[in-house]
């Protein structure tokens, strides 16, 4: 019996890992939780130790799932990713064991089993916005590569596929119990098989048809991006700060013309170090000689406006949260950050809002900043840096085009992305470094994931990577131009504007919401019920 439930923790592993973008088949996830729905159900008619069992089969799985599919962070730091392995394995099984408790009140009941989607979206939820955030394995995101399958993510985003995926699972494992448990003939379970084939294929059939039917709406936007290739890990950060420039006006000189409006550039193009306020016009003051160099290239082309990723900081007046301090005892915040030029200006600065835990944002910073450096540096430099605490959009010259400057981590966050919709963005930009992790993955889920974000807020997306894979996004999530990795590139494309608001950008992760706010009743009920239950009295008191 031991033996058995090992294998199906560990079958359960390999179906997600096999599901997993990038290369993966995203099919095997309406099985992959099968396997450990079985081994729960299992223990939970154990009399004891049995949510001991539960934590330590959940944990195998969910550690070999995390370690086969994100295995790829070991390339720019060994303790982190162990670190990340660890611990986001130990939040996925805390909720399998929740679910077994409250199973245990619901005197484990043949509906009891769908608690599960509640706590599994609760936690996906949850885990989206926290010091410890790695929402990377969100079970929605495992169709990233094939957006004919996911079209009413409009609707719904990748929380609601998650419901999706988990419903399936559990449609099947239903059929399964009542195949091996029950004494009827096996035409008694077709009814069931056809609620799992339904609750599956309806929502497949539906986004099959929308995808068939999909056209890109809006106005038309010529954009360029760039790849200029610059090694993470000894050319970015040593070379002159002129050579990534000019490398990056070589490139695109021959894509752009007086009708582009948009050139993006990658994040941490300009590292420079660079001060901010900017200053002002025909002053070189606080830009470095990245910045006159760029706008001195675009002088003959007035209706450009370039998006380009910096490392900039700004003396403060009084200490933050953030904060360092000079050697003089001045304050000063850090950041990671877009800037919006033209041939005339400095036109918007953002600051990176949705932080890299460790990298970026020291997690539980009292707690934990004695061993950031140790444990926590996933790439570049390591700290807090300052942050934005409003979502920007950045806008074309004649200001008809908003667009939102997405810096590398934050695109795999489909609620936070849907604020700078909100905001007005019409097109989304990522300007991303993905040279951290090698030819791993790492590079290809990342820009996987930006698909999803195309689709919930049918956004074209304009993605500039400096090593990557940089590219276009349409409406409907089809990857279109993608460059080489590991390759200096320029790509240039026509682009759509669209200005529409979908259901998802509207109300955001409401199914997230909905899910934590019926696991709170489902836990209030589930205490409600343990301390109202009977007790059996012990013959020897």
């Amino acid at each position: 019996m031991l033996k058995s439930k090992l294998f199906l923790s560990v079958l359960s592993a390999i179906l997600l890992s096999l599901a997993w973008p990038a290369h993966g088949f995203p099919y095997l996830i309406f099985l992959a939780l099968v396997p450990l729905f079985m081994v729960e159900d299992s223990l939970a008619q154990l009399p004891k130790k049995r949510l001991r069992q539960v934590f330590l089969y959940a944990y195998i799985s969910m550690f070999l799932w995390n370690l086969l599919t994100t295995w790829w962070i070991y390339n720019s730091t060994e303790i982190g990713a162990v670190m990340a392995i660890i611990l986001n394995s130990l939040f996925m099984s805390l909720v399998w064991v929740v679910f077994s408790l409250s199973k245990r009140f619901f005197h484990n009941s043949r509906n009891a089993v769908f608690l599960f989607p509640l706590f599994w979206v609760a936690f996906e939820y949850l885990h989206l916005d926290w010091d410890l955030s790695w929402s990377w394995l969100n079970l929605g995101n495992v169709f990233a590569n094939h957006p004919y399958a996911i079209q009413w993510y409009e609707y719904l985003g990748t929380l609601g596929g998650s419901w999706w995926i988990i419903t399936v699972n559990i449609f099947i494992v239903r059929i399964i119990k009542r195949y091996w448990q029950s004494d009827d003939s096996p035409g008694k379970i077709i009814p069931s098989i056809i609620s799992a084939a339904l609750v599956m294929l309806v929502p497949l059939i539906y986004s099959g048809v929308v995808y068939l039917q999909y056209q890109d709406q809006g106005k038309k936007v010529d954009v360029v991006v760039v790849q200029p290739n610059m090694n993470p890990w000894s050319e970015q950060f040593t070379s002159p700060p002129q050579e990534v420039i000019e490398r990056m006006i070589r490139l695109s000189a021959p894509l752009i013309d007086s009708n582009t409006q948009f050139w993006i550039a990658p994040e941490s193009a300009i590292q420079e170090g660079i001060q901010e306020p900017f200053m002002t016009v025909g002053s070189h003051r606080g830009k470095g000689v990245s910045i006159p160099a760029l706008q001195g290239f675009m002088v003959p082309f007035p209706n450009l406006q370039m998006i380009v990723g910096a490392s900039t900081y700004k003396y403060l007046t009084e200490p933050t949260e953030t904060c360092n301090t000079t050697a003089q005892g001045k304050y000063f915040d850090d950041y990671n950050t877009a800037i919006l030029l033209n041939s005339e200006k400095v036109d918007d600065v953002y600051h990176k809002s949705m932080l890299v835990p460790g990298p970026e944002k020291m997690p539980f910073k009292k707690l934990l900043e004695p061993i950031q450096v140790l444990v926590f540096n996933f790439g570049g430099a390591v700290g807090s840096l300052g942050f934005d605490k409003e979502r920007k959009v950045f806008y074309s010259k004649d200001g008809t085009i908003g667009a939102a400057p997405l810096i590398c981590y934050e695109s795999i966050y489909g609620g936070f992305v849907a604020e700078f919709v909100r905001k007005g963005a019409q097109i989304l930009t990522v300007i991303t470094n993905d040279g951290w992790w090698g030819y791993t993955p790492g590079h290809r889920q990342h820009l996987s994931y930006a698909r999803l974000r195309a689709v919930e807020c049918r956004r074209s997306v304009a993605r500039s990577a400096n090593t990557g894979i940089s590219g276009f996004i349409n409406q409907r999530g089809d990857l279109i131009q993608p460059t080489q990795y590991w390759t200096q590139a320029a790509q240039k494309a026509t682009i759509y504007a669209n200005d529409q608001i979908t259901l998802y950008v509207r109300h955001g992760d409401f199914m997230g919401r909905i899910s934590v706010f019926l696991a709170i009743i489902v836990l209030l009920v589930s205490v409600v019920v343990f301390f109202k239950r009977e007790k059996p009295v012990d013959a020897k008191n």
